[in-house]
């Protein structure tokens, strides 16, 4: 089956992993018409540049996207394009993945967490003014639709996936009307679910007990603030952004990408890894139905690391880009 999907290849590294990534599903096997549009208006890198409008258009029409890194701008500057695209597509849950990898050195073993990060609104929402001369406010908005609509995702996820338990993080000892909300609608769906344990905890004491020990942990539901500081948290358990996934997943459309940075010190210089987003790359597949192709990739990067002779320099290896690419490739058909 042929699969039409928008490549956004991103900024800084993001042109080199994406080709590597190409290369590597291509030679899967998988048919995929690639249609590669730059994620900023103007094709052009300059962060004051907002999103690409015909990069929304894309996606909506082709459903499926893969995206590299893009930066965003940090305190002024255009809005996050990162941000925008969710948004503007209403990818409303923000799927991450986290779980070793062989032969990545890190404080933990059999980490195996899911983190279901709301991916709409919140301080994300982009609310936020002047009242008066040294005086700024930012609205946090949580919604009743919204926290269900993500509760439903992450409850109905782990019963497909098998998973027993899931935490809902929350701050609702101190903002009792915003994150209360989004407990009383998390609670509302778990009741839905009598199967699967349901736990919550307070973010700071969450964030104390991931590093203590990840172990205990099988499914995270976070409003989006905690989402994103917590899965970077836990990425940080196996080795960081560089070897985890990340999948945007609405009713609709679904966009798959690497959430570590451009790291523009080393772009254009054949060194970049293009693990993470190979990883999402996988996730890809198997939204697309492309299951087979999907265990052979990731079998392949398994026995890259499990290896350790072809890894890149993020992880302790020497290998380019392209020798890492390379690698993969010959492991999905070994001799």
């Amino acid at each position: 089956m042929d699969h039409k999907v928008t490549l956004i290849p991103g900024e800084g590294i993001g042109p080199e992993v994406a080709a590597a990534v190409r290369r590597i599903l291509q030679a899967a096997g998988v048919q995929i018409d690639w249609e590669e549009i730059s994620g900023r208006s103007g094709n052009s890198a300059d962060q004051d540049q907002r999103v690409n409008q015909a990069a929304i258009d894309s996606v909506r029409k082709n459903r499926v996207a893969l995206k590299g890194p893009m930066a965003t701008a940090i305190a002024g500057g255009a809005p996050s394009v990162n941000v925008a695209l969710r948004k503007s597509l209403d990818l409303y849950a923000n799927l991450r993945p986290v779980k070793n990898l062989p032969g990545v050195k890190s404080r933990y073993e059999n980490v195996d967490l899911i983190l279901v990060r709301e991916n709409t609104e919140d301080l994300y929402s982009g609310l936020e003014h002047q009242v008066v001369p040294g005086v700024v406010e930012s609205l946090k908005i949580i919604t009743e639709k919204a926290s269900t609509r993500i509760a439903r995702f992450a409850f109905e996820y782990a019963r497909t996936h098998g998973r027993k338990k899931i935490h809902a993080i929350h701050k609702a000892n101190i903002m009792k009307l915003s994150d209360g909300l989004f407990l009383r609608s998390v609670r509302t769906v778990a009741a839905q679910f009598p199967g699967i344990q349901y736990l919550e905890l307070i973010v700071d004491n969450a964030c104390m007990q991931m590093v203590m020990d990840p172990l205990q942990f099988d499914v995270l539901l976070l409003p989006n603030l905690y989402g994103d500081l917590m899965s970077d948290l836990a990425a940080g358990l196996v080795g960081g952004l560089g070897v985890v996934p990340s999948a945007n997943l609405g009713d609709d459309c679904a966009m798959f990408e690497a959430v570590h940075g451009t790291a523009p010190d080393i772009a254009g210089k054949g060194l970049a890894n293009p693990t993470a987003l190979l990883m999402s790359g996988i996730l890809m597949l198997r939204h697309l139905g492309e299951r087979a192709a999907a265990e052979k990739v990731e079998a392949a990067l398994w026995k890259i690391y499990s290896e350790g002779t072809f890894t890149t320099r993020d992880v302790g290896g020497r290998a380019s880009t392209e020798q890492f690419a390379n690698a993969v490739i010959e492991a999905l058909d070994p001799k």
